[in-house]
């Protein structure tokens, strides 16, 4: 079964079904309703995590491919297993939810545009960028479209969701797991891109979570919503960026860095996990 056209398409698309699941329309009215801590997360996740990452692609030198991937999954928003590291870490699980869904509709919008410019500015003259509206399209059927559907199951449905939604979760790390597996069977020099792109990724990762709990801690939002928007901040949607980098994209050398970063969130995030709740006892 090919990883590009079938694996990643459909991990993508029954992730954000799952996520539909778990949502409903009051979730986005909240963003209006209660705007301080949505905001922060938010304009953490759009606007800060892509110039963290530009600043590191200069720091640290990273050739073509792997600047436009670094841009990329910093691009991306959250995902389901941002979600599950918030709820295991004590957060504050409805901004957590609230936060992926919202920043899933918006960076349908913004990806294009971090992407273009990242292709555009890295790479060589002959790796034309795909057109805005061509990768637009395309992450409206496998994000905007299942979450569309999710919500819509879960409206009539509510009982059957609340009880399918721990399956998904499971499903939706699964996926990326296996996902992960299939791009590092399928690159080559992968040890050398590792050793380029591993420095790199790591610095995203924990400045970006160090980022959310900072500016979360200077507004004196409470300690479990500090907590959120430092995973929200740092935990992307891996998957998300593969399916771009090797589904729309397909240029297999983008996604080394997503590969990377998704294999490192999860320690970064398995360590929250174990700290937050002693952090929320101090306070």
């Amino acid at each position: 079964m090919d990883l590009k056209t079938v694996l990643l398409p459909i991990a993508l698309i029954i992730i954000m079904f799952g996520m539909g699941m778990t949502l409903t329309p009051a979730d986005f009215k909240r963003v209006i309703l209660a705007p301080k801590a949505k905001l922060l997360g938010l304009l953490n996740q759009l606007l800060l995590l892509p110039l963290i990452a530009l600043g590191l692609v200069f720091a640290f030198r990273l050739p073509g491919e792997l600047a436009v991937g670094l841009m990329l999954i910093a691009a991306c928003p959250g995902g389901p297993t941002s979600n599950i590291i918030s709820h295991l870490s004590k957060g504050d699980t409805a901004l957590s939810v609230t936060l992926t869904a919202v920043s899933s509709v918006i960076t349908v919008f913004t990806i294009p545009l971090v992407v273009g410019a990242a292709m555009g500015h890295f790479l060589e003259p002959g790796q034309i960028p795909p057109p805005y509206l061509t990768i637009m399209l395309q992450l409206i059927v496998v994000t905007i479209l299942p979450i569309s559907l999710g919500m819509l199951l879960h409206a009539k449905k509510p009982a059957f969701c609340a009880k399918s939604q721990r399956a998904f979760n499971i499903l939706s790390v699964l996926f990326l797991a296996l996902v992960i597996v299939g791009a590092v069977l399928e690159e080559e020099n992968l040890g050398q891109q590792f050793r380029d792109a591993g420095p790199a990724a790591i610095a995203l990762n924990l400045l970006t979570m160090a980022t959310g709990f900072g500016t979360a801690a200077l507004l004196r939002l409470p300690r479990r919503q500090q907590i959120t928007i430092s995973i929200e901040s740092g935990i992307q949607n891996g998957t998300l960026a593969l399916g771009i980098a090797q589904g729309i994209l397909n240029i297999p050398g983008v996604s080394v860095p997503a590969v990377v970063y998704s294999l490192l969130m999860f320690g970064s995030g398995a360590l929250m996990i174990l700290v937050a709740p002693k952090i929320l006892n101090e306070a």
